[in-house]
């Protein structure tokens, strides 16, 4: 009995789950867009008020940012700024939906007629 025992003892090795990868990565990438995308959104909103081109300008700016992110590690937004983390999946979509809603809103202000294309001086 003893060498039965011994023999399954010497097969049974313990199970441990395997490693959670997608955890892993996600901890290592960035959610810090996110904020700045909707404060950039706010902003161009307000703008509005005076020129439907400055909100047009910021759905540029948050375009060109998520394509860099999709790409590289730079903050397009700053000459001199390397990310230490990849910004996440969410962040990058959220700066792409961020530019899509500045082009949307630009497109239906300017099609009303709500705000002025040039700002007035």
């Amino acid at each position: 009995m003893s060498g039965a025992r011994a023999y399954q003892s010497a097969y049974h090795r313990p199970t441990n789950p395997p490693p959670n990868r997608a955890a892993e990565t996600e901890r290592k990438r960035s959610h810090a867009a996110i904020p700045v995308a909707i404060v950039l959104v706010l902003l161009g909103l307000y703008l509005s008020r005076f020129t439907v081109l400055l909100t047009a300008l910021l759905g540029v700016v948050l375009l060109f940012s998520g394509t860099s992110f999709l790409s590289t590690r730079l903050n397009p937004l700053s000459a001199h700024f390397y990310l230490t983390r990849k910004p996440s999946w969410l962040a990058i979509g959220v700066v792409f939906l961020s530019a899509l809603a500045l082009f949307g809103a630009a497109y239906w202000l300017f099609v009303r007629g709500l705000a002025p294309v040039f700002p007035r001086l």
